[in-house]
């Protein structure tokens, strides 16, 4: 049986991706493309809280065999590790160029190369981590990627602070959304990531997720190919608010949905100035979270055997819960 060539080919094929990738970069003129409304003109290399100019800054990129087993498959996800963010986790695990910026700036030709190479060696998609507030810089690499024979499907690996405006644009051209949902509380999300409005940006972004690639399809070889996962972190003292997360995938996207339930926070970066976040969770702790997804009735998905993984160790999960296995 073919395989579906992914959505992005049909959008460059009738002129849809460069008319959206140029639409987006002149966005950056007066930068709007997240909810931090920064208004500064990155087109000209000025920065706002992002710290991230015209230029994209790459990390690292590698073949990941540590993500969902869906999207890690045998081959590994071919992953590329932005730095800079738009979101200021004070326990962020990925500190050193999520928060510190640490990277090199590439072109635009560089980073489609990148996207190639990876490819090339064998990755079964490509994985943007960290990509919302170079959006635009990304879509522009996928124009030159495309014309030089890029064919595998793109995973959007986002912390969920988006404008559903903004993730709308992507309709057509992105396959598979890997989305935190992170925080339910305004006073939690704005005291720890420097977000207030976190949880009904998430919401609303999530939800045209949702809308634009339905739950997670996986194939007969065990690997997505469209569709949405929910990665939640449970954070320690129930500051992530999980049982209201829970409560919206089930009512408002659907039961279906595949959720990642994350046990390995670690007090990484300022967590230390936290009390409340210095530790990791306890098993209790996540106990209540799995208890939350069966509530709901979401059982699909994954759950973390082990707790306080090292940094790129891999999530180490396994399938949630079936409602038969629950009784």
């Amino acid at each position: 049986m073919a395989i579906d060539k992914p959505a992005y080919i049909k959008s460059y094929l009738n002129g849809n991706l460069k008319k959206v990738a140029e639409c987006a970069f002149n966005m950056l003129k007066s930068c709007s493309i997240c909810p931090r409304g920064c208004k500064i003109n990155r087109l000209k290399n000025e920065t706002g809280f992002c710290k991230t100019g015209l230029l994209p800054k790459v990390y690292s990129f590698m073949p990941h065999h540590g993500e969902e087993p869906p999207i890690s498959g045998q081959n590994g996800s071919g992953t590329i590790f932005f730095s800079s963010c738009n979101m200021g986790c004070v326990y962020c695990q990925n500190y050193e160029f999520s928060q510190l910026g640490q990277g090199r700036e590439v072109s635009f030709e560089e980073l489609a190369d990148v996207m190639l190479d990876l490819q090339k060696i064998g990755c079964h998609n490509l994985n943007f981590v960290t990509p919302t507030h170079i959006m635009p810089q990304i879509l522009k690499s996928l124009l030159i990627a495309v014309e030089k024979g890029l064919d595998i499907p793109l995973v959007y690996n986002t912390s969920g602070y988006e404008f559903a405006e903004i993730i709308a644009m992507l309709d057509g051209i992105v396959d598979i959304y890997l989305a935190d949902m992170r925080y339910s509380d305004n006073e939690m999300a704005k005291k720890y990531s420097c977000a207030y409005d976190y949880p009904q940006h998430n919401r609303r972004a999530v939800k045209e997720m949702h809308r634009q690639v339905d739950i997670a399809h996986i194939n007969r070889n065990g690997l997505i190919r469209r569709g949405l996962i929910i990665r939640h972190l449970v954070l320690p003292n129930g500051i992530s608010g999980t049982d209201s997360i829970m409560k919206f995938i089930a009512e408002e996207l659907s039961e279906e949905t595949y959720v990642s339930l994350m046990s390995q926070y670690l007090p990484y970066y300022n967590a230390s100035s936290f009390p409340e976040l210095s530790r990791r969770i306890t098993e209790e702790e996540y106990e209540q979270a799995k208890e939350s997804m069966s509530k709901y009735g979401i059982y699909h998905g994954w759950i973390q055997e082990s707790y306080g993984l090292e940094r790129f160790a891999g999530i180490h999960i396994k399938p949630a819960l079936r409602k038969d296995d629950s009784k």
